[in-house]
């Protein structure tokens, strides 16, 4: 095989790789190139502590969404976070989000605990109900002071 030959059907091999690993990186990392089948929700917090951006949105254990952005509200002295939900699931009006941890030390998410009513959120809406984390830091200092109510 010529030099030539031989230098072409490398770099075809190399370009379709790096395509295909490209490809990979995309899918297993779950990132959307243009914005994917989605809607919007957002709900405001008293405190997010160890929310991050990109986190978990589940319904039963079943990733539902995701956390688009954090935002501090200085005039309500809140966090509002922005949500991206799967456009298969309707949410009603009625429901509950609330920051969990998954275990011990693991990762925050957000939990949605659905509600009973017969209406729905529409894309843009604001879920109403909310639990902000629990700062286990806190917790053990109001323990160890005496200050546990």
């Amino acid at each position: 095989m010529k030099k030539g030959t031989l230098e072409l059907v490398v770099g075809i091999f190399m370009l379709v790789g790096i395509i295909c690993l490209g490809y990979l990186s995309v899918k297993l990392g779950k990132l959307e190139l243009v914005g994917g089948d989605s809607y919007p929700l957002y709900a405001e917090f008293d405190s997010v502590s160890g929310l991050k951006q990109g986190a978990f949105v589940e319904i039963a254990g079943v990733e539902v969404g995701r956390v688009d952005t954090i935002v501090f509200l200085p005039a309500k002295g809140m966090a509002r976070v922005n949500l991206r939900i799967n456009s298969g699931v309707k949410l009603q009006d009625d429901v509950i989000a609330a920051v969990r941890t998954r275990g011990i030390i693991g990762d925050k998410f957000l939990k949605l605990k659905p509600g009973g009513s017969e209406r729905n959120l529409v894309p843009g809406g604001r879920i109403r109900e909310t639990e902000s984390s629990v700062d286990i830091e806190e917790l053990l200092s109001k323990y160890i002071h005496g200050k546990v109510e």
